[in-house]
């Protein structure tokens, strides 16, 4: 009878414990992990601003400075412009309910059993108008909600306050930190541990920093299509599609979706809807061969229903929080799984084929 290593069992209760740790303290994690998100995507910059002869302190100054100069003027630019958009939306929302009585409900009507006719749209109008004028002054409603409570509005300065100042530590002292993880691993397979963090490290720049700028560019490449087609929510509805596009295809289906409708109501017809299509396949052209492959490449390989999964699990074992860090940690999972594929597929319980590769990753016990 085989014997469980003591090592092994101490190093999985150590882990089983910080998982309940970190599910206890999520509620105020959020700010530590947008601190350390952002301390990792400056570590390169800053490294490689000290390659060309500035000290640390000073590269660190410099790309805090200009990353969160880059948050700051995102801000100012977009807060304004999707609360105009939300604006306008409210005012045409009564025409545009209008026109579906007088056009759209009456052909529904016909093509559904008499029993399952008779939209009642006033009713529905009044719930829309209702919900999308509560909906109203973005800013304002975020402003007061917070004020509302001065528990709340402390904690709201605390973490605007804490994040800058996290990441500047976090970003000063990243290589400190690192290198201060990689002393702590076992010595007899601290090459292992080390080969599969470089691994971790390619997939998780590739996505963090590759993926953002395809969501970004995607993001721009649908708010201009849709503003050429004269589109009144290009801005809102070319983010949205944008930022979703993290799961393949998923910014293309529902940004088709959302224009499509917004493009009905707006002109009231199908005539435009063509356009909207072609914008939205032509950022999806864009993306599969020249933003994904020159940015992001193919080092991540999540699969679509793996992303979805990893979101939503992530929210719901630990909130907000879980939402922010579930790509990354999917990411590093893959590895590890790959990892541990290798070695099975390598060992005596799976078995060998004449003319297959039996090379055994590194030992990581």
């Amino acid at each position: 009878m085989v014997r469980p290593d003591p090592n092994r069992l101490w190093l999985l209760i150590w882990v089983l414990l910080a998982a309940w740790l970190l599910y206890l303290l999520s509620p105020i994690l959020t700010p530590f992990v947008v601190s350390a998100l952002l301390a990792y995507l400056g570590d390169p910059l800053a490294d490689r601003l000290e390659a060309l002869g500035l000290k640390r302190t000073p590269a660190v100054i410099l790309v805090f400075s200009v990353i969160f100069l880059l948050l700051g003027f995102l801000l100012i630019l977009l807060v304004p412009r999707v609360e105009a958009q939300i604006g306008v939306l409210l005012q045409k929302l009564p025409g545009y309910m209008e026109w579906l009585r007088v056009h759209l409900v009456p052909r529904l009507e016909a093509l559904l059993p008499g029993e399952m006719g008779g939209f009642d749209m006033e009713a529905v109008q009044k719930t829309l108008a209702k919900n999308w004028r509560e909906a109203g002054g973005l800013a304002a409603k975020i402003l007061s909600s917070v004020s509302g409570s001065g528990l709340a509005l402390l904690g709201w300065l605390a973490n605007l306050v804490l994040v800058p100042v996290l990441t500047f530590y976090l970003l000063r002292d990243w290589d400190h930190l690192m290198a201060g993880i990689r002393t702590l691993l076992p010595r007899r397979s601290e090459a292992g541990w080390s080969r599969l963090a470089r691994e971790s490290d390619e997939v998780l720049g590739a996505f963090l920093r590759g993926q953002l700028l395809v969501m970004g560019g995607l993001g721009i490449i649908y708010i201009t299509g849709l503003w050429l087609v004269g589109l009144d929510l290009a801005l809102l509805i070319g983010m949205f599609a944008g930022f979703v596009s993290f799961v393949p295809y998923l910014g293309l289906i529902v940004g088709i979706l959302i224009a499509g409708v917004a493009s009905i109501l707006q002109f009231q017809g199908f005539a435009e809807l063509p356009w909207v299509a072609l914008v939205f396949i032509v950022g999806q052209v864009l993306e599969g061969t020249v933003l994904t492959p020159r940015l992001v490449g193919e080092r991540i390989g999540l699969h679509p229903v793996a992303v979805i999964f990893a979101v939503m699990a992530g929210g719901q074992l630990y909130g907000f929080v879980g939402i922010l860090v579930a790509l990354p940690v999917a990411a590093v999972a893959m590895v590890l799984v790959r990892h541990l594929v290798q070695r099975y597929r390598s060992s005596d319980l799976y078995g060998s084929v004449d003319g297959e590769d039996d090379s055994v990753p590194p030992d990581l016990t």
